[in-house]
């Protein structure tokens, strides 16, 4: 793929990126129903490991960092995953550097997989402590 067309795909999940933080920051998922509800807790009553994330993004961009995690812990996971991820990429396109990125690991990924599955099984668990997971 040529430099170009990398730079071009780059600025537009920036501004696609930009656009749903503006979209976050200015609507509260919990006011409005134009945000979609989580299919799997609609069909089971069961918390799915992405449950409360809208909620949680909503908070942490008006630096509620406490009331963001308290919908969705794993938010710190994801965002460790994307920015780690994001660093990756542009050390290896744009600043030709020959980093390895961990996240492509069959090791790392069995590890994330193993968390998410374990947080979704805790989460609904309704005794104390493991309620605390719920958003």
């Amino acid at each position: 793929m040529a430099i170009k067309t990398k730079t071009l795909l780059f600025v537009v999940f920036i501004v696609l990126a930009l656009g749903f933080a503006y979209f976050y920051f200015n609507f509260n998922p919990s006011e409005y129903s134009l945000f979609p509800k989580c299919p799997f807790y609609s069909f089971t009553g069961f918390y799915c490991p992405g449950c409360g994330s809208q909620r949680a993004i909503h908070q942490l961009l008006h630096g509620n960092i406490l009331k963001g995690l308290n919908h969705n812990f794993l938010i710190i996971l994801l965002a460790f995953v994307l920015v780690y991820d994001a660093i990756a990429y542009l050390l290896n396109n744009y600043y030709k550097k020959s980093f390895k990125n961990l996240l492509h690991n069959p090791k790392t990924t069995n590890t994330i997989l193993i968390l998410v599955i374990v947080f979704w099984i805790l989460r609904n668990i309704k005794i104390y402590p493991f309620t605390i997971l719920a958003p």
